[in-house]
């Protein structure tokens, strides 16, 4: 995956979206439920049938919410394994694209009424994807991830995730299994905000580094899962150079001169793990988070929108920032 790759497919899209609503027809039996989704009602008649997951994030979601015999379809599966306890379930829902987002016509040939996204970019019609319209004629109702619509790329929040489940528990008719899930969620983050309380916040800085090319991260989800793991964070999104999107490219001096204590960095695999790694260690022996061992990845699908993944990275950053508070 490429620095510009990533950009468009994990980071550059968010959104938001709120708001359920029942709207059930009298002369109809089935109860129909509208959602506000990333500035566009999305209706669905009826619980979903034929969904597709276009993330494993998505897929998993789902599946954790009891609705495998309603899945059509699962997109992007080598982007991140499922976890192994909900793997097996997915055994028998077809594949319809591993990498990237599946073409129009692999999507619509499943004929799916409900599809799932993590971001608007799985819908770019330039990139032969279906289009959000084409999905809409189709009958297909489209939901994407809260954190998925360009207009919240910026402003984006963990706990937007608890949004999309409120939202699919009302759509698929599974609200106590919703409700489950945020309440572990929730638990989780709150754990980790009484341990993190009274520790001395590390300066942490958030980079991503491909190609030649070392990116910071100030804004957005990314930026918003540090502050829950207790960091103090060296890029924020008053900065000018996050005034308009969340990643900025950076010197190795700019970055040097910051001394971070810890850093936290994306990784899609072993190999780009080991590869930035060994950038940052032999570019910046002499910092702080080198020298005390502080580079921390996460998994870049950890931090696509609406995924279980962000709640789990917070956990993951805090314990490896402040291990002796756990």
């Amino acid at each position: 995956m490429t620095v510009v790759a990533l950009s468009a497919a994990a980071l550059l899209l968010a959104g938001c979206g709120t708001g359920v609503s029942p709207d059930t027809d009298p002369d109809d039996t089935t109860d129909a439920v509208t959602i506000e989704n990333c500035g566009r009602e999305v209706t669905v008649d009826g619980a979903p049938e034929a969904a597709v997951g276009m993330h494993p994030a998505q897929t998993e979601l789902m599946l954790r919410l009891g609705l495998a015999d309603r899945l059509a379809g699962q997109a992007q599966t080598t982007a991140q394994a499922l976890p192994d306890d909900v793997a097996e379930l997915a055994e028998g829902v077809p594949v319809l694209g591993d990498m990237a987002p599946p073409s129009r016509e692999d999507l619509l040939a499943v004929e799916p009424d409900f599809v799932y996204s993590p971001t608007t970019y799985e819908f770019s019609a330039d990139q032969g994807f279906a289009s959000i319209e084409q999905l809409d004629d189709a009958g297909a109702g489209v939901y994407v991830a809260t954190g998925g619509c360009e207009d919240r790329r910026m402003t984006g929040k963990v706990t937007d995730l608890f949004t999309d489940l409120e939202n699919l528990g009302e759509i698929f008719g599974v609200q106590d299994e919703a409700t489950g899930l945020m309440e572990e969620s929730q638990t989780t983050l709150d754990e980790v905000a009484e341990v993190t309380k009274d520790v001395e916040p590390l300066r942490v800085a958030q980079v991503y580094y491909e190609g030649g090319t070392l990116q910071a991260i100030g804004a957005g989800i990314e930026y918003d899962i540090l502050n829950l793991a207790g960091a103090d964070n060296v890029y924020t999104p008053d900065q000018d150079a996050f005034s308009d999107f969340f990643a900025a490219t950076i010197s190795p001096e700019s970055l040097a001169a910051e001394e971070p204590d810890a850093i936290v960095f994306a990784a899609y695999d072993e190999e780009h793990e080991a590869s930035t790694r060994e950038y940052l260690k032999s570019t910046f022996p002499d910092m702080p988070a080198v020298q005390e061992d502080r580079l921390i990845v996460v998994s870049t699908s950890d931090m696509f929108p609406g995924t279980l993944g962000n709640i789990s990275a917070v956990q993951q950053i805090a314990e490896q920032l402040y291990p002796d508070a756990f």
